[in-house]
């Protein structure tokens, strides 16, 4: 069933700049729909969640596919001294974290992050300040990564009349939103700067 879920569209539009067959590590994976996107375009996972069961639900054969149980908020980070093609975060904030995220990216390495924003409370949940992020604020978090997109915005989601099963899965309800995609070092290919696309 958690296998089925649809990877973030935000997720599927970048994937193309992770090194091919590129280690990629899921933050707070939950049951994995980005470690079996990545999967299966050939990419190595490395997942961490703090709920085993999740983990456990995620059925991709060791070989390609590390999985690590770890309270990374109130924990020590379980990847000391590794670092990765990507970094892929979705719907997860814990701001602490953030250097941490950065210094594990490789040379040439992509974040792709994506959660809520202020805005969000209005609308429903996570409502708290600790999990909505602040306006631009990724931007600022990543000021020292070449930036190759931004969004920031409201979407309105999708209701019970949508005939897109898989868009509904991704839009949701409602919610205020915050993307960015950036790299460790500048690509010939990255833009100057970023863009703000959301209506």
């Amino acid at each position: 069933m958690h296998a089925a879920e649809q990877a973030s569209h935000w997720v599927q539009r970048w994937t193309h700049l992770v090194k091919p067959q590129g280690l990629v590590l899921d933050v707070a994976c939950g049951h994995g729909r980005h470690a079996h996107w990545f999967y299966s375009k050939n990419h190595a996972v490395v997942l961490v969640d703090r709920s085993q069961a999740a983990i456990d639900s995620i059925g991709l054969p060791a070989e390609r596919c590390e999985k690590v149980v770890a309270d990374i908020e109130n924990g020590p980070w379980p990847f000391v001294g590794r670092q990765f093609d990507a970094v892929v975060v979705a719907n997860y904030l814990w701001r602490p974290l953030m250097p941490t995220l950065l210094a594990s990216l490789l040379p040439a390495g992509v974040l792709i992050y994506e959660t809520f924003t202020q805005g969000n409370e209005t609308v429903g949940k996570p409502s708290r300040p600790d999990f909505l992020l602040r306006t631009g604020e990724l931007l600022t978090l990543c000021s020292s990564l070449t930036v190759v997109a931004f969004e920031e915005g409201f979407e309105a989601g999708f209701g019970a009349d949508c005939v897109d099963e898989a868009s509904r899965q991704d839009m949701g309800s409602a919610r205020f939103v915050q993307r960015i995609v950036a790299l460790r070092e500048p690509a010939a290919q990255a833009g100057n700067s970023p863009r703000h696309l959301l209506a």
